[in-house]
């Protein structure tokens, strides 16, 4: 099987890998924070080239997947949660589209390795687990990024607020100083106010499509002081304290749990690389014995064992705080 390969297909490919990852290096060496800062949010962008807000919203919803029909079929609500708070904005037919072609490949590399088994293993893989997998690692780098910003926005509006200025001018301030992802979503709840929501309403669907750890506290604040009333920029500074020590306290815990996530690295990646090497340097290793029934078997066997070894060690390295 690996008698094909060209040895120096194998060299060009690891060259190009090399070069982009130099490239890129440089790119983040050299690019300044104000370059990132520079660029404006979608929102933003789009009300620069259209003053009708109205259509701004709902093409904002449309590609955040808020119009979407799964949101009206209960058994995929979880799907339309997930599409919402990835932040994905290619739209229901593109990552369908996407989704099948990932299927496919899966199903013909496993089928060409493994015969008709392999095949379905390929389809599950390539059509199910491996765009989840990507829309939830997508999630959290979006929740991350928030998480990041968040302290800044509520900042911005504790000085907007102690500046004399209603809480809607104070939410329009973060939507227009912040970046994408926490522009957009507060520029959405400025959008909505605009059209007669309440701001618990809209605060509680910002909680929705975000789904970040530190929002519900903001929002409660929020939902409180507009039915009670009370200081709201007092409330607010005292949560900003808050929420900057979770931040600080879920870089320590990961900076203690460095150590396991680095071995569990290891060893989930060390057996793949040496059943790789060996297949490559010694074809008939493993070749001589690819038909034998108990094969597959054996090596489905071994793929469950380190899910579930990688499970219990993301279980020992993952705090909530």
């Amino acid at each position: 099987m690996f008698d094909a390969i060209d040895p120096l297909y194998v060299f060009y490919t690891t060259l190009a890998c090399v070069v982009f990852i130099v490239v890129d290096s440089i790119h983040l060496l050299t690019g300044t924070a104000a370059s990132y800062r520079s660029n404006v949010n979608r929102r933003l962008e789009q009300l620069e080239k259209s003053d009708n807000r109205n259509a701004i919203v709902m093409d904002l919803r449309r590609q955040r997947g808020l119009s979407s029909i799964c949101g009206r079929i209960a058994a995929l609500a979880w799907l339309q949660q997930l599409l919402t708070q990835s932040g994905v904005t290619l739209g229901r037919d593109k990552l369908a589209a996407m989704a099948a072609l990932t299927a496919i490949s899966g199903m013909v590399v496993g089928y060409f390795w493994f015969g008709m088994d392999g095949a379905i293993v390929g389809l599950l893989l390539g059509g199910i687990a491996a765009p989840l997998g990507v829309l939830l690692k997508i999630r959290n780098m979006r929740r991350e990024r928030f998480t990041q910003q968040f302290a800044e926005a509520l900042d911005i509006i504790v000085r907007s607020l102690r500046a004399g200025h209603p809480v809607p001018t104070a939410i329009r301030m973060v939507a227009r100083e912040m970046p994408d992802p926490i522009g957009s979503e507060f520029g959405m709840v400025e959008d909505e106010l605009v059209y007669g929501l309440d701001i618990e309403t809209a605060m509680r669907n910002m909680l929705y499509r975000v789904g970040q750890e530190d929002l519900p506290l903001f929002v409660t604040s929020v939902a409180i002081q507009s039915s009670t009333g009370g200081n709201l920029a007092e409330i607010l500074g005292n949560l900003t304290e808050v929420v900057r020590q979770r931040v600080r306290m879920r870089r320590k815990i990961r900076a203690v749990s460095a150590e396991g996530r680095i071995s569990a690295v290891i060893l989930t990646g060390a057996p793949i690389v040496m059943f790789t090497v060996i297949n490559w340097m010694t074809p008939h290793f493993y070749g001589d014995h690819w038909n034998h029934p108990w094969m597959i078997k054996g090596l489905g066997g071994a793929a469950v064992w380190m899910g579930i070894g990688n499970l219990i060690m993301r279980r020992m390295v993952n705090f909530k705080v």
